[in-house]
């Protein structure tokens, strides 16, 4: 396992749209224990392929109860991910990105959602999320899209000293 690079903007591949992946063999395993190396150093919760710089629909995230801090974090790799069943309730939350350092936002988003997908053996898996975990998945299906949560956050704030606002735009 290796620690990558995570890019950053203005990468233009934080801004395409990742291929689907076709083979799940040894390179797309080492490629996802990577990955998943990258998010605990970084540390994050979440990370998709583009961010070190790999143009393939996948993602890793690992998260715990959130009103239980001593259950253990929970592991979820999905390859070519599709988000269903969205939630009719919404609700805003502060997110921030590993490829957007020093910045948060406000981002409204479906309470809950089912993923489904394949496991990184080729296997089918569905999830269903609610909460932050949902949160999550919808961020980082974004990522395999394009879409950076700066695009959808009614705020952004620099994170400095001093808090600052800024425009989505800039």
């Amino acid at each position: 396992m290796a620690v990558k690079e995570i890019v950053t903007l203005p990468a233009p591949i934080l801004r395409s749209r990742a291929r689907k992946v076709s083979s799940f063999n040894e390179e797309l395993g080492t490629l996802v224990d990577d990955m998943i190396e990258t998010m605990r150093v970084a540390p994050g919760v979440g990370l998709a392929a583009p961010q070190v710089d790999v143009p393939l629909r996948v993602i890793v995230v690992e998260f715990g109860d959130e009103e239980n801090p001593d259950v253990q974090p929970k592991l979820y790799t999905v390859i070519n991910p599709e988000l269903s069943r969205f939630s009719k309730e919404v609700t805003v939350g502060t997110e921030g990105c590993l490829s957007i350092p020093g910045f948060v936002g406000d981002v409204e988003r479906p309470k809950s959602v089912s993923v489904k997908g394949f496991n990184r053996a080729g296997q089918p898996i569905k999830v269903k999320a609610a909460g932050w975990l949902a949160r999550i998945f919808q961020h980082e299906v974004d990522h395999l899209d394009g879409v950076l949560y700066i695009d959808r956050a009614e705020k952004i704030w620099e994170l400095k000293e001093e808090v600052s606002q800024v425009s989505p735009a800039e």
